[in-house]
C-alpha cells in the first residue's frame, strides 16, 4: 500500500481534494470526512486504470506539512 499526499480546500459550498502525484486524480464531498473517503476511492480507481491501460503508478513523492508563518 501507497501513502499518497493529499490536498483538501475549501470550496463553495463543499470541499474539493486532489493528489499532486496523480495528475487529474480529483474529489469533492460536502464535509472534510467526505471528500477524504471520496479520494481514497479516486485514487484506487486512477491506479486501476492506469495498471488496466498498461501505464506505470506514479510513486508518492509529495511531502505535506503545516508551516507557521
Amino acid at each position: 500500500m501507497m501513502r499518497y499526499a493529499v490536498v483538501i480546500e475549501r470550496a463553495d459550498g463543499n470541499f474539493s481534494a486532489y493528489v499532486p502525484d496523480l495528475p487529474g486524480c480529483v474529489a469533492t464531498g460536502d464535509t472534510v470526512e467526505s471528500v477524504e473517503a471520496e479520494i481514497r476511492d479516486a485514487i484506487r480507481f486512477h491506479i486501476d486504470g492506469l495498471k488496466a491501460d498498461g501505464l506505470p503508478v506514479p510513486m508518492p513523492t509529495s511531502i505535506a506539512d503545516y508551516v507557521e508563518a
